[in-house]
């Protein structure tokens, strides 16, 4: 049974990774190189994050400044740059490609906190559904007489356990981003 504690919790906590790195994508009204960490450009037909193909930096609070290893890289990058959901149009000068972040209203904000509420809601859907596995093999495991009645209760506790302190997590997560975006 503790093997299936141990797996329990590495997947739920791989979906607070996820959560975590979603939440990473969303701008808080200053610039964050990973805001473009989920883009990805075609580099001679392989599908490549823009890290990997540009130097990207925040020289100033509100802009990145993103540098292609490549000149011919610009017009790609800003292609990919404008059909995401990042809200920012790109500008270059030949050289490099600067993206200038606007401060966010208050509408804006607004709708990125009920993003971040969903994005919540979704690692908490996914956490219930890892618990919802663990205790099914729990039943199992009694049903094949592997662990007795008692035993099984124990589990079914310890997982649920388990479970409160990852949807904890997800709502603390969730709080700090909240803040973070409406602090500005």
């Amino acid at each position: 049974m503790k093997e299936l504690y141990k797996d329990t919790r590495n997947r739920m906590g791989k979906t607070l990774n996820v959560l975590k790195s979603d939440l990473a994508a969303i701008r808080a009204g200053r610039a964050n190189t990973q805001l473009l960490d989920r883009i990805k450009v075609d580099y001679y037909g392989t599908l490549t994050p823009i890290n990997q193909v540009a130097n990207v930096t925040s020289p100033e609070p509100k802009l990145l400044v993103i540098s292609p290893w490549e000149p011919k890289m610009i017009p790609v990058i800003e292609k990919e740059i404008m059909k995401s959901d990042i809200g920012i149009t790109p500008t270059n000068d030949g050289k490099v490609i600067r993206l200038v972040f606007p401060d966010l209203t208050e509408e804006r904000r607004k709708e990125l906190v009920k993003m971040i509420s969903k994005y919540g809601e979704d690692a908490k859907i996914a956490i219930r559904s890892i618990r919802r596995d663990a205790i099914d093999k729990l039943r199992k495991m009694k049903k094949a007489s592997e662990i007795t009645e008692d035993e099984q209760k124990i589990g079914e506790n310890e997982i649920q356990s388990i479970t409160d302190e990852h949807i904890k997590s997800v709502d603390e997560i969730v709080k700090e981003k909240e803040k973070e975006i409406m602090e500005f």
